[in-house]
């Protein structure tokens, strides 16, 4: 199964780490909409991203809910049906939520830097290290750290679980989007 090294963190000055992704990168980044629909399952999380334009992907990972780079193991495969599949899913594992969120992908080296808007959340910031068949757990966590340093993220700012994660613990403080 595929992995990468993950970070989480919000953002506390958009305009300060969008600059800093934009030299570290060397482009502007790819802006990117996402829908993403998470579904009821006895382990790990099951997701369909659905990109708005007629395409998704269904993704199965597992990851600890920890704060600071952790590994996450992951299973892809496209769809040219993300609205089909979502109501099959739902018909049958039933639904845990949806995240909408625009994201601006840029890639640094071997790590996707996202800078993400979170429909109900604000902004945020993930860092996936996309490890290399050989590369140690430990060769990932470091270059996730590196770049947090680079991007001038604090470990204070760092956050665990998903968006859907946080958006659930918003509508049960009484806090819906």
């Amino acid at each position: 199964m595929p992995s990468n090294v993950e970070i989480k963190a919000v953002l506390r000055d958009l305009r300060d780490l969008t600059q800093r992704a934009r030299e570290l990168s060397g482009t502007d980044g790819t802006v990117i909409r996402q829908q993403d629909t998470f579904f009821k399952v006895p382990a790990g999380r099951l997701k369909l991203r659905d990109f708005q334009d007629g395409t998704g992907q269904l993704i199965f990972y597992e990851r600890p809910d920890t704060e600071g780079p952790k590994l996450s193991n992951y299973s892809i495969t496209p769809t040219s049906d993300p609205q089909g599949l979502v109501k099959v899913l739902t018909d049958a594992l039933g639904q845990v939520g949806q995240v909408k969120k625009e994201r601006r992908l840029y890639m640094v080296g071997q790590t996707r830097v996202h800078v993400d808007s979170v429909q109900g959340l604000g902004d945020f910031m993930e860092l996936e290290v996309v490890m290399k068949e050989h590369q140690s757990r430990e060769e990932g966590v470091t270059i996730a750290n590196q770049l947090m340093l680079e991007l001038g993220v604090k470990q204070e700012d760092l956050i665990d679980g998903a968006y859907m994660d946080l958006l659930l613990k918003n509508q049960q403080n009484g806090n819906a989007p």
